[in-house]
């Protein structure tokens, strides 16, 4: 479903990525790992639109996107939850799941009830500010927010970061359910080896920018993703 070569992005002077490509289809998981500062967020960006590509190409259901505005792109299907969560905290849990409307036909604007399947704890939060919730709850807000949108693409960045444990579970049990839909994509953006290797079905490994070692799950080198990932 969607295809990125070749990518080179650069911060005024910095270049974050050089020559990175990466692909995620319907139905699976791929992860990109590395360690911090390694270019794992910069590659979200530039799939989403919220940086612009100095050269390379995005393909996006057949259709070359690289041009296309962060608007247009979540127009088309992709839907990105950051790093960092980025919730509305003055907006009600509702409210903020209603922001992913915005992207939607208006028949087709109401949540549907899987997202309060997905996460229950929502349901029973709906008139509480975003930012009266835990840490993890504004996760599983952002994560449903984004499925609001009715995406086939789904990149999540550090969806595990700063989260207590019994909620890291409860997102890797939602995004095994999404996988098993079979109806999008997901890109996951992570540094937690064992959180990422038990989800995902193919793998990019980050380093200073650059793509260094790529595969499917199945046939990695566990030790040698492990060297890359070390401080």
């Amino acid at each position: 479903m969607l295809e990125a070569t070749n990518m080179d992005l650069f911060y005024g002077a910095s270049q974050a990525l050089q020559k990175v490509s990466v692909c995620a289809k319907k139905g699976e998981i791929t992860c990109i790992l590395g360690r911090n500062g390694v270019g794992k967020t910069s590659i979200a960006r530039a799939l989403t639109g919220r940086h612009p590509l100095r050269s390379g190409a995005i393909v996006w259901e057949g259709r070359d996107i690289v041009n296309l505005s962060a608007a247009d792109r979540a127009g088309a299907g992709i839907a990105y939850v950051p790093q960092g969560r980025e919730i509305f905290s003055q907006l009600t849990v509702l409210e903020n799941l209603k922001t992913g409307f915005a992207v939607l036909p208006r028949r087709q604007r109401k949540i549907q009830d899987e997202i309060y399947d997905l996460f229950p704890v929502l349901r029973t939060m709906l008139h509480r500010r975003g930012g009266d919730l835990s840490g993890g709850q504004q996760q599983q807000l952002a994560i449903a927010r984004a499925l609001v949108m009715q995406p086939r693409l789904l990149i999540l960045d550090e969806p595990t970061e700063g989260i207590q444990p019994s909620i890291i579970k409860d997102i890797h049990n939602v995004i095994s359910i999404l996988r098993q839909q079979g109806e999008m994509a997901v890109l996951l953006v992570e540094q937690y080896f064992e959180f990422a290797k038990n989800l995902a079905d193919a793998y990019v490994v980050m380093d200073r920018g650059i793509a260094v070692m790529a595969g499917r799950i199945s046939e990695m080198d566990e030790a040698q993703v492990k060297s890359w990932l070390m401080v």
